[in-house]
């Protein structure tokens, strides 16, 4: 995978907002003849750890000055099959997301190694009412974004998904990114309902990328 320009950029300007650690010395030399004196420096420079996820809405992490940093607004995905055609196996496109029409942005950024990604739902979709929709239920597809190496998507259920895992190349920085669509698959006839919601009836998944 080819490294980021934006990236590259990113952190030399972190870089440079960090302290330059030098030590210095002096060294007096006195004499009749030639005289050499010498002082030495010892220069280090500190690179943070760096890890990045967006699903949804998010900051800027792709061209000449990505600005990375934390936006606490959490998108919603809604479905909403028509009536006479619950269950019949048809999938339904989500309204709502940051690219609408039920896709969201999804972008890692990290510099550090591999990075693990998983998704855990508290538990099925629930109406409120003892009736529930299974997370597998929704599908996510993901599809090319901006980096040559498109991020997989983990695959929803009912509790934390299987690990998606990315492999830093030699450089151990990592920019991948990917549109995330979801789709209701819509094959099985449920009770009318609305089944989960903000942070209610099990509606909220969280996403979770780490780092060694």
């Amino acid at each position: 995978m080819t490294t980021s320009v934006a990236l590259k950029s990113w952190l030399g300007a972190a870089a440079l907002t960090l302290p330059l650690v030098a030590f210095g010395e002096s060294n007096l030399q006195t004499g009749t003849t030639a005289l050499t004196a010498t002082a030495h420096v010892d220069f280090s420079i500190v690179i943070p750890k760096i890890l990045y996820l967006r699903v949804g809405t998010g900051s800027t992490y792709t061209g000449a000055t990505p600005a990375l940093s934390s936006v606490g607004t959490i998108d919603a995905i809604t479905f909403s099959p028509a009536a006479g055609t619950v269950g019949n196996g048809t999938a339904v496109a989500g309204v709502g997301g940051d690219l609408t029409g039920g896709v969201e942005t999804a972008a890692i950024v990290s510099n550090s190694g591999n990075v693990t990604l998983n998704a855990t739902a508290s538990g099925a979709l629930s109406d409120g009412n003892g009736d529930t929709i299974p997370f597998t239920q929704i599908t996510t597809a993901a599809t090319t974004l901006t980096s040559a190496t498109q991020l997989p998507a983990p695959v929803l259920t009912n509790g934390t998904s299987s690990n998606v895992v990315l492999t830093a190349p030699a450089t151990k920085i990592i920019v991948e990114d990917a549109k995330w669509t979801y789709s209701y698959a819509n094959a099985a006839n449920v009770p009318a309902g609305t089944y989960g919601g903000a942070n209610v009836n099990n509606g909220r998944v969280t996403y979770t990328a780490t780092m060694p």
